[in-house]
């Protein structure tokens, strides 16, 4: 059997940028390079959850104006991921790979100085604007670097994975850098890392084939807008309540707009979402997954790490580790993926993990301020973990296994936008019905936190079984 990373594995027939020396068919440390961009993304979606306590004192923030530090990062990221892909194709993956993590670099280590609520929100911005530019360009540069099946399904599993255990693993190195350095360095950590990815990036990286492309501003203007317009509804309403009219105006605004979007996509000559992405069954069903399960699952997150912390009295490294066991099963389970996929098909996968995933947040809904770890903890992260696995590892391979070159940065910017959006949207939502519960709720704070984030789980599990019906949908793949 060959080598997974054989040297004939790489496309040698896409040209370098002019002006520039790269140095070719060295496709383990492109792989690698990748691959760690892709997990800088990934943890700053969940890295800053086990400083919130911290990040809140030190800084000022309210109850639910905390929330923001996550979701200001999701929602830029997420809103602005298309037009990204986009930008790839226009003016080169490669140059905007690297232009995005330089800036996502710069802006980790700005925010690490933060002094202010308002100093880190906007460094959370600018590291979303450098998100949104390199996440569709790693993953186009990735399907269009490994061209060989066998190799380029193994590769999408690994960046499956990665994408997958990168939220567990956020909250792990969260944990130590907080108690044993500070909430800063859950910042500045990237910055060496950003910069050996960039200078890596300069020297292995390969210029695919450009094709013409368009910017939709149009369409960037109004998917970000009705976004965060629905989101800040979403977080407005669990301070303020649903009958306050920014809550309702900012709610109607976000459907209007994201209603003035799917117009506009339908007539652009190149639009940021195109519907032929959709055309193909397994691969519609897919993306709706892909945005279902990280809208359940990143409340599990967010809630666990201050139950964790503020209810259970765990330091931030303790709460760090108790993620621990999900994010080896994620990221294990994703490494059977390559095997599993061709033999199985992805229903079967999908079924099962969405399953497992739901069954993990409805043990969550039976949580109380007594509770410990083992088993009532324990047991819906291992779940959780191998639910994961199961059914979003395949979901990568689904969709960038079968679209043409041409498609490969609008196909990887939707993929991501759904996660992204997702998680945003479901991070909102879920506050939204922690607020609501919380409001009213009589006895202790520890007695009121713990049946928000019983209530707010109840939600999760009805996103997760959506997911599982979803997964109904896909065709049957014969074994081969």
């Amino acid at each position: 059997m060959e080598p997974f990373l054989s040297e004939r594995t790489l496309s040698t027939n896409a040209p370098a940028l002019t002006g520039t020396r790269v140095r070719p068919n060295r496709p383990g440390i492109v792989l690698a390079t990748l691959l760690a961009c892709q997990l800088m993304i990934v943890l700053d979606a969940t890295v800053m959850n086990v400083a919130l306590p911290r990040i809140q004192s030190d800084l000022h923030f309210s109850a639910t104006s905390l929330s923001w530090v996550i979701n200001i990062y999701t929602l830029v990221f997420g809103g602005l991921l298309l037009l990204g892909g986009r930008v790839g194709d226009l003016f080169g993956r490669r140059r905007v790979f690297i232009g995005g993590l330089a800036l996502f670099t710069l802006a980790s280590l700005v925010g690490g100085f933060a002094t202010s609520a308002e100093w880190l929100l906007i460094a959370r911005v600018a590291q979303g604007l450098g998100a949104a530019a390199a996440g569709p360009s790693t993953l186009a540069l990735l399907t269009t670097t490994f061209t060989e099946p066998k190799a380029r399904l193994r590769a999408l599993a690994l960046f499956s994975g990665m994408s997958s255990a990168g939220f567990a693993v956020g909250l792990i190195l969260g944990g130590l850098l907080t108690e044993w350095l500070s909430w800063r360095s859950v910042l500045f950590i990237n910055v060496p890392f950003g910069i050996a990815a960039v200078i890596f990036a300069t020297r292995y990286l390969q210029e695919p084939e450009r094709h013409p492309a368009k910017l939709d501003l149009p369409g960037a203007i109004t998917a970000t807008g009705g976004i965060a317009a629905i989101v800040y509804g979403f977080i407005r309403a669990a301070s303020n309540g649903w009958g306050d009219s920014y809550t309702l105006i900012s709610l109607f605004l976000g459907i209007g707009l994201i209603g003035a979007f799917l117009a506009i996509e339908i007539r652009a000559e190149q639009p940021l979402l195109p519907l032929r992405l959709f055309a193909e069954r397994n691969r519609a069903a897919a993306y709706v997954n892909f945005c279902l399960g990280p809208m359940a699952g990143m409340s599990m997150f967010f809630f666990l790490s201050q139950y964790l912390q503020e209810v259970r009295g765990f330091g931030a490294l303790a709460t760090g580790f108790a993620f621990l066991p999900m994010a080896l099963l994620v990221f294990g389970t994703s490494r059977l993926i390559p095997r599993l996929l061709p033999r199985f098909g992805p229903k079967p996968l999908t079924l099962t993990g969405t399953a497992l995933m739901a069954a993990g947040l409805a043990l969550l809904t039976q949580l109380s301020v007594d509770s410990s770890y083992f088993p009532l903890l324990f047991v819906p992260l291992v779940l959780m973990g191998l639910g994961m696995g199961l059914a979003f590892s395949p979901l990568n391979v689904i969709i960038m296994s079968t679209v043409p070159p041409r498609d490969a940065g609008a196909a990887g910017g939707v993929l991501q936008t759904m996660q992204q959006v997702g998680a945003t949207l479901g991070l909102a939502i879920l506050v939204t019905i922690f607020g609501t519960a919380t409001r009213h709720a009589t006895g202790s704070p520890h007695q009121v936190l713990v049946h928000g984030m019983t209530t707010a789980s109840i939600a999760s599990v009805v996103i997760a079984s959506l997911a599982f019906f979803v997964a109904l949908t896909f065709r049957k793949v014969a074994p081969r």
